[in-house]
This record gives structure tokens, C-alpha cells and sequence, in this order.
């Protein structure tokens, strides 16, 4: 079914707000706090997911680099709670932990992240969304404490095989790389089914540099997960992957779950 002119313009109105919203995001930094792709799919209207971010660096950087703590073999946690407010609009409030080796946990900072998509009844041929988010970190773990992306999200299903794409941009507008201005950092997706409870496949994450000239390749972020994906039911589902640094100035080894629960 295709959709009127007038029952689409919410949704074109909410797409111009989201557009010109300020918000603020972790843009890619020495700690991860939240490694996903997401897809276009929203959570539903009246109801809510929640999901627990795990992740930690079994090699990665050792001291601390511009007064920001070290990675290797610190355990990073973040709480997502997400709300459908209608079947293409929702929004995502998040609060992130991090544990150093032999020392106790430390919070780093919140996140707000709404988002919407197109409708399937507008028979698109791929999936489109659209996000903003707020987040504010702590300085010991980021050298900006407040920051802006701007993330489009594009995936499409093919029978057992599945892509998402989430070419983000993003700048600092309190912290120390403020100067560099908007930076790209896309990040992909591609799996496939072997069951309908088990699918593998990639995650690729990157941090390019300032769109007006991307940083030397020794100096951008490049990191390649091998993941698997569990439906484990209705209610839940899980994510894990190890991801290796393709670049001196990634992470050697990382090693991240997610867990979600939908109510």
C-alpha cells in the first residue's frame, strides 16, 4: 500500500527536525562504548527494549593518550533503553560504565539518541532511517565532552543474506578536536542466516578524519568484527563478535556482546 501525501508529512516533518536538531554523539575516540550497526528498523510503537553493551580490548593501548585512560583489558558498559513513541519513531537514552584492570567502575557519560524511519507502506526498496544523538563524556575518557553525528542508516534483506550501511558524520563542538570540524566514520554490516535462530557474518567500523582531508591511513581507525546474531525467541536476542585493528591507531583485538530484551 502506498501511503498519501498528507499521511506521510508527519513523518518528512520529522525527518526535517531531526535534520536540523543539535545533538551530540561519542564520535569514535579511544574508549568504545557502544559497537553496533544499527538497522532501520525501529522498536515498536509502545514498547520498549532494553540492551546491555559489553565490550573490551584484549590488546589495545597501554597508557594513557592525552590524559584519556587506556583500553587493554578495560570492560566497557552501556544500559540502552529504547521507546517506540510510534511504528517509525523512537528514541534511545543510554548511561555508560567503564571498569579499569584492578580498580572499580567509573561512570563516563550519558546519551540520548532519537530516531525514525520510512514506513514499509511507502514499498521503498531498501530501508531508510534516520538518527541524531546527545552525549555527553567525561574527560577522563574522551578528549570531547560533547559532540554531534549525524547517522543515516540504509540495510536491505535478501532472502538469508542481510547489509546495513551507517556512513555517520560527526564533529566535536566542546573538546579538543573542535578545529577539525565534520568527520566521517561509516560502519557496515553483512550477514547471513543459517538458521532462523543463527545468522554470522562482518561488522566493519571506522574513523576516516575531517571530511575536508582525511587523516594519513596510519592515523584512521579501522576495525573488522567477525559477529554472530542469536534470535532467541521473541523477547531476546544476542550479538558477539571479535574484531581485529587494521591500523596502528585501533585496537589489536576487540572482543563485544550485546544483549537485548524487548517488553
Amino acid at each position: 500500500m502506498k501511503g498519501s501525501l498528507l499521511k506521510k508529512s508527519p513523518l518528512l516533518s520529522a525527518l526535517f527536525v531531526g535534520i536540523c536538531l543539535i545533538s551530540f554523539t561519542a564520535r569514535a575516540s579511544e574508549n568504545n562504548f557502544e559497537i553496533i550497526v544499527h538497522p532501520s528498523e525501529t522498536v515498536e510503537a509502545g514498547h520498549v527494549t532494553v540492551e546491555l553493551h559489553s565490550n573490551t580490548a584484549v590488546s589495545g593501548t597501554t597508557q594513557k593518550t592525552e590524559a584519556v585512560v587506556p583500553t587493554q583489558h578495560a570492560l566497557n558498559e552501556s544500559l540502552e533503553i529504547a521507546y517506540g513513541f510510534t511504528s517509525w519513531f523512537e528514541t534511545a537514552v543510554y548511561s555508560a560504565v567503564n571498569v579499569q584492570p584492578g580498580m572499580d567502575g567509573h561512570w563516563v557519560g550519558e546519551r540520548i539518541f532519537p530516531r525514525v524511519r520510512v514506513p514499509e507502506s511507502w514499498g521503498l526498496p531498501v530501508g531508510l532511517g534516520f538518527g541524531t544523538a546527545i552525549t555527553y563524556q567525561r574527560s577522563l575518557f574522551s578528549t570531547d565532552m560533547w559532540t554531534i553525528e549525524i547517522l543515516p542508516i540504509i540495510d536491505k534483506r535478501w532472502g538469508p543474506w542481510y547489509l546495513s550501511a551507517n556512513p555517520g558524520v560527526g564533529r566535536s563542538l566542546k573538546g579538543e578536536t573542535t578545529s577539525r570540524g565534520w568527520e566521517f566514520s561509516p560502519s557496515f554490516k553483512g550477514s547471513y542466516d543459517i538458521t532462523r535462530e543463527v545468522a554470522v557474518g562482518f561488522e566493519y567500523y571506522s574513523s576516516l578524519g575531517p571530511l575536508r582531508g582525511f587523516d594519513p591511513i596510519r592515523d584512521q581507525q579501522h576495525t573488522l568484527f567477525s559477529a554472530v546474531d542469536l534470535n532467541l525467541g521473541p523477547d531476546w536476542e544476542l550479538n558477539f563478535g571479535a574484531g581485529i585493528g587494521l591500523t596502528g591507531a585501533s585496537d589489536v583485538l576487540v572482543l563485544k556482546m550485546i544483549l537485548g530484551r524487548r517488553f
